[in-house]
């Protein structure tokens, strides 16, 4: 599993956000996928709180359906939201018909122009759809947390070893992800204090 994305990628998929602005003086952007879920998410945003961290969560439709509370909350505590589609579909092997329609259908729930492709696939012509009225962010920083073969420290550092003003890195929160992220997290926002590194949100 690749921390960075490689430049011959990004080169590929040029349209998309693969990093934050790097004029905001020591920036970084923390992101989660895959919520809100209870336990988990408000774990995270009790963490958040802690810190006065604020960050963006790509939320799944489904799960926004399901815990509208947590989804509230949130917004509520000054976070900012984007689309992770309403089943967490995969743009390879989908067709751009069905996933529109799945992006459409978490739309109707996020309220919000930001989105992310689930597993970070997706193909060229599903971003000529979307991207007309979606800011698509990827990211600079995998954590590798929702991987179950790493192991916290492992995850925590990736993010040590990348993490630099404007990298937008990928947190989950998720049951799959919860050890490694829980561990990765709090390490991170200790790392960010001590490099003067500070939170911030997609404009």
């Amino acid at each position: 599993m690749l921390a960075q994305v490689p430049k011959l990628l990004r080169s590929y998929y040029p349209n998309l956000v693969w990093e934050g602005d790097v004029e905001q003086q020591n920036a970084v952007y923390l992101t989660f996928d895959d919520g809100p879920i209870p336990n988990v998410t408000p774990w995270v945003l009790e963490l958040l709180k802690e810190y006065n961290v604020k960050a963006t969560f790509f939320c799944i439709g489904d799960n926004v359906k399901k815990h509208p509370t947590i989804y509230q909350r949130i917004l509520d505590e000054g976070h900012a939201v984007g689309n992770h589609t309403f089943n967490h579909v995969k743009g390879w092997g989908s067709s751009d018909e069905n996933y529109i329609k799945n992006v459409k259908l978490a739309e109707g729930l996020i309220k919000s122009k930001l989105f992310r492709p689930p597993y970070g696939r997706i193909t060229k012509s599903q971003i000529a759809l979307i991207e007309k009225e979606y800011t698509i962010i990827m990211w600079s920083v995998l954590t590798g947390d929702y991987n179950r073969r790493r192991t916290p420290n492992q995850c925590f550092l990736n993010v040590k070893r990348h993490l630099k003003p404007g990298s937008i890195v990928v947190f989950h929160d998720s049951i799959k992800a919860e050890t490694n992220m829980k561990f990765a997290l709090k390490k991170t926002l200790e790392l960010m204090k001590e490099r003067g590194l500070k939170a911030s949100l997609f404009s």
